[in-house]
């Protein structure tokens, strides 16, 4: 499969305003319909608690999939092996295996028995800087987080995490409220790599991420 063109990158610029650590995002929250929670996410915090210690990131950038119909995903062909946990209950994590060597982050949403979840393309990195620069190989900052595979390898997500519960009390990888992005910040967009996916489903437009001056510019497709 040839892996999707990489644009040049475009520095996220917004503040990260400090937060105090909160109770994950409940159930109700991820039981909505996918293009409601892609939308809202954007904002929220992804923590990864490892030994006690804190890693996160703001999501900046979703991707909504729902249903067997949508045939950008994964369950167009119905439930298999792989694709089980989406038409299991809403909040738990779906980690996938692509390209031979990366790891992708969703969230099972929408109801039980229907498939739908969102894809986790792009977060602004906040806490466990250390721990992140030490797991991207001396990339960059900019380049630490800026797409779904460098999220699950500096947050160090891999298929382990496959069917998660991300709203337990003990939960190690969930997300906690934060700051909603307004509408003017946000642009969507077709899903990035779906290029031979048929019409309307490869440029309907699922795809939710930051651009705005103030709040940093955002319009890439990496992995």
């Amino acid at each position: 499969m040839k892996k999707p063109k990489v644009l040049p990158q475009i520095v996220i610029s917004f503040t990260i305003t400090h937060m105090q650590p909160s109770a994950p995002l409940s159930r109700p929250f991820f039981a909505r319909p996918a293009l409601h929670v892609a939308r809202e996410l954007l904002g929220m915090r992804l923590v990864r608690l490892e030994d006690g210690e804190r890693t996160s990131g703001v999501v900046i950038e979703t991707e909504a999939y729902s249903s067997e119909q949508d045939l950008g995903c994964h369950c167009r062909a119905g439930r298999t092996p792989r694709t089980q946990v989406m038409y299991g209950p809403p909040g738990h994590a779906y980690i996938y295996f692509t390209y031979g060597m990366h790891w992708m982050l969703n969230f099972v949403v929408e109801a039980k028995g229907f498939p739908a979840a969102v894809l986790i393309r792009s977060i602004q990195h906040s806490e466990g800087l250390a721990t992140i620069a030490s797991r991207r190989g001396g990339q960059p900052p900019a380049q630490w987080t800026n797409g779904p595979a460098k999220i699950c390898q500096a947050f160090n997500i891999d298929k382990k995490f496959s069917g998660v519960d991300l709203c337990a009390p003990d939960a190690v990888l969930f997300v906690e409220p934060g700051n909603p992005f307004p509408d003017s910040c946000v642009t969507v967009s077709p899903r990035v790599g779906l290029n031979n996916v048929p019409e309307p489903w490869k440029s309907i437009p699922w795809r939710f991420y930051i651009r705005d001056k103030a709040h940093g510019l955002k319009d890439k497709d990496n992995l």
